[in-house]
């Protein structure tokens, strides 16, 4: 059994009600640490073969743009004050967890900061990092990645990281999510 998982219940769609055969579906939450500590306790729980997280993102530059679906690559988690050299982490602490489930869409480094960047400056700084900002998916790899369960993730670019995006968001999350999770059917992912 595999476990799919996203952050709230709109992103798994149908798929809430019906799983696909062979999976089990579940929310994190929204927000890495209770992505981490939901993700944990569905580990430990189910014991499933590997995680699949599917969502949406934002995205910080040209790389990306509104409609594309992308796998993640990696899951970084950084803030605006240690780009801007306001704060550090311990050399020990990890920071970044690679893919191991790999997901057939275009592959880019995505970037989980401690919350929403909401200005332009922001985005070009921690676009430095990845091409597209999440909320949950450090939290969901660092859980997997301490049992050794592989996981991946498919997400959907529904607003551009800035000003304007929790309008971009609220207008364009359900559609994206639904076309997702269709694109991922087709793929034969699920």
């Amino acid at each position: 059994m595999k476990l799919l998982l996203a952050a709230f219940p709109p992103e798994l769609g149908p798929l809430l009600d019906r799983p696909p055969a062979g999976w089990r579906v579940a929310c994190t939450g929204v927000g890495a640490l209770l992505a981490a500590a939901t993700t944990a306790r569905l580990l430990a729980e189910l014991r499933p073969e590997a995680v699949l997280f599917i969502g949406t993102c934002g995205h910080y530059d040209g790389r990306l743009a509104i409609g594309e679906a992308i796998s993640a690559s990696e899951a970084v988690a950084a803030s605006l004050a240690e780009r801007r050299g306001e704060a550090y982490r311990p050399e020990i602490e990890t920071t970044r967890w690679v893919t191991t489930l790999e997901v057939p869409l275009p592959s880019h480094g995505v970037v989980v900061p401690p919350a929403i960047t909401k200005t332009r400056e922001g985005a070009a700084l921690l676009g430095t990092l990845g091409a597209a900002e999440h909320l949950e998916l450090t939290g969901v790899y660092a859980a997997s990645h301490a049992v050794g369960v592989p996981v991946g993730a498919a997400l959907t670019v529904v607003n551009e990281v800035g000003p304007d995006a929790q309008a971009q968001w609220k207008a364009n999350h359900a559609a994206a999510s639904l076309a997702l999770i269709g694109r991922l059917r087709d793929l034969k992912v699920f």
